[in-house]
């Protein structure tokens, strides 16, 4: 595979708030992106993709069929966007790589499965590009998780060979990666992170996300609501591990309140959660990390970064943009990253953070 070949990541997030895209030119095995942006869903096409993933409408057939082609439209909208505005000729995109919108991740049980929407087909077929798409499904099939899957790009453009890192994704679902020199990447969701303060927020405050974490710094922590919290199981589970907001959502929530709290002392406490749980976690499975390197919606929460801060220190908490990547976009980059790496024939996935038998070429490919 040539160098310099120019490839389109695309992935909307738990939040399903928007559509990230990014341009990335690869020299050698290095992305460097050129170009960026976040296109929102319609109000009405993100409220049905969150009642869906809330269990707040009934599934069907016809309602996950039509989703499935109508997310697929965004997608491909959102990429030709962005093509168009930088004026590239669309013959020079070697492929997509489309992660959809994940609906329901259910990696345990006597069937496993993860269900991403967003019709790879249609976005080949208005693009005329080759597109990769499915990421998940094989790593699940292979016993696996299906999730994280950027680890194996952290691990290819943030590690160093002279310090342990841990990169700290803070999306809808925090998940660490573990990038110890002369060891195998690890990774792993640690719990919820900005979805549950964006879904507490919203139900109370009409606002789609807390700003700046304003409203958590009008309340205080509630220790007993934190320590109910904390004692769901899933925090003190073993890696291999991943998870959604098919375990941490509203509902969720609701069974661990006792109605007296004010609405800013549980988003200060859900902010907490975020913290303690991210902090343990390194504590626990990486004592020796030097540098947390930050990146998702989460790190323009200046509260949350504050307060991460302070509760991983000495570690040094910074954020990507001090790597030259923008942290808004490193998932994007890490589809297209995964898309070459599946036309080259090569693993996408790290059995060692996601409990697969083996590495597997990941994905499935939609000719242009």
């Amino acid at each position: 595979m040539a160098d310099a070949e120019l490839y389109l990541g695309l992935i909307s997030g738990t939040s399903a708030d928007a559509i990230d895209a990014a341009l990335v030119r690869f020299q050698g095995d290095l992305p460097h992106c050129i170009a960026a942006a976040a296109t929102p869903y319609p109000a009405a096409l993100r409220q049905r993709i969150l009642d869906l993933a809330l269990a707040r409408r009934e599934a069907s057939f016809d309602c996950i069929g039509e989703l499935d082609v109508e997310i697929g439209h965004a997608f491909a909208s959102a990429a030709e966007a962005l093509i168009e505005q930088h004026g590239i000729d669309r013959a020079e995109l070697r492929a997509i790589g489309s992660h959809g919108q994940t609906l329901w991740h259910r990696p345990l049980g006597a069937h496993p499965f993860t269900l991403q929407l967003g019709d790879p087909n249609v976005i080949a077929e208005r693009l005329r590009v080759t597109t990769v798409a499915d990421f998940r499904r094989r790593d699940i099939a292979a016993g696996g998780q299906g999730a994280p899957l950027a680890p194996a790009f952290h691990a290819a453009c943030l590690a160093s060979s002279s310090e342990t890192r841990a990169v700290l994704n803070l999306g809808g679902i925090a998940n660490l990666t573990l990038l110890t020199p002369g060891e195998r990447v690890r990774g792993f969701d640690t719990g919820p992170a900005s979805g549950l303060m964006d879904a507490w927020c919203h139900e109370h405050t009409g606002a789609a996300f807390d700003h700046d974490g304003a409203l958590a710094a009008q309340g205080h922590v509630d220790p007993e609501l934190l320590s109910r919290c904390l004692s769901d199981p899933y925090f003190g589970r073993p890696a291999p591990k991943s998870t959604g907001r098919e375990t941490f959502h509203l509902h969720w929530l609701r069974a661990q309140l006792r109605g007296h709290e004010s609405v800013a002392d549980v988003q200060a406490t859900l902010l907490a959660l975020t913290v303690h749980s991210v902090a343990a976690a390194l504590q626990r499975e990486c004592a020796g990390a030097t540098r947390v390197v930050a990146c998702g919606g989460g790190v323009h929460n200046g509260q949350l970064m504050s307060a991460l801060g302070t509760a991983l220190a000495p570690v040094v908490l910074e954020t990507t943009a001090q790597h030259g990547i923008d942290p808004d976009y490193v998932e994007a980059i890490a589809f297209a990253w995964l898309a070459r790496e599946t036309l080259a024939g090569r693993p996408g996935s790290r059995p060692e953070v996601t409990g697969a038998r083996g590495p597997r070429v990941l994905g499935a490919i939609f000719p242009a």
